[in-house]
């Protein structure tokens, strides 16, 4: 399990806009979080949230990069349909999603599944994590996370 002060794993991901990478991101503190579906409740929240404050992220020398499983194309529409001004990156096979380790047995109503851990981490400009959120609940979470880049600034 990732932990603050750890070295970031290296993605590598098509977005809608091309490919975003941790080295090409070098430089810059990443907010990369990951969520479970494109245009459902919780992650359109997050999504909207988070692209409401993406000058501020990017005052603050940080950009915002969303994974899940969907598609370049699944992502493409969710950023259409809501003016999403954040990188929404495919992660189909889950390798970046499992590296992070918020690919996670989850339960519903009895019955037990895979699927993906609403998470978020914030990297800094050197690759190191230095903060970790799992079990994200989207109400105050762009602000917690507004709040710690601010410190590494």
């Amino acid at each position: 399990m990732l932990q603050p002060g750890d070295k970031a794993p290296d993605f590598d991901l098509p977005t809608d806009t091309g490919r975003v990478s941790l080295s090409g991101l070098k430089g810059k503190n990443i907010v990369l979080y990951f969520y479970p579906k494109d245009d459902t409740a919780g992650c359109t929240s997050e999504a909207l949230q988070f692209s409401s404050e993406v000058e501020e992220f990017q005052k603050l020398g940080a950009v915002i990069v969303g994974v899940s499983k969907d598609s370049v194309a699944s992502h493409a529409k969710f950023r259409a349909k809501h003016d999403l001004t954040i990188e929404l990156a495919a992660d189909p096979l889950g390798d970046v999603v499992e590296a992070y380790g918020a690919w996670v047995e989850k339960s519903m109503y009895g019955r037990k599944y895979m699927g993906v851990d609403r998470s978020t981490f914030l990297i800094d400009r050197e690759g190191v994590i230095r903060e970790v959120w799992r079990k994200v609940k989207v109400p105050g979470h762009i602000k917690a996370v507004m709040n710690a880049a601010k410190a590494i600034k």
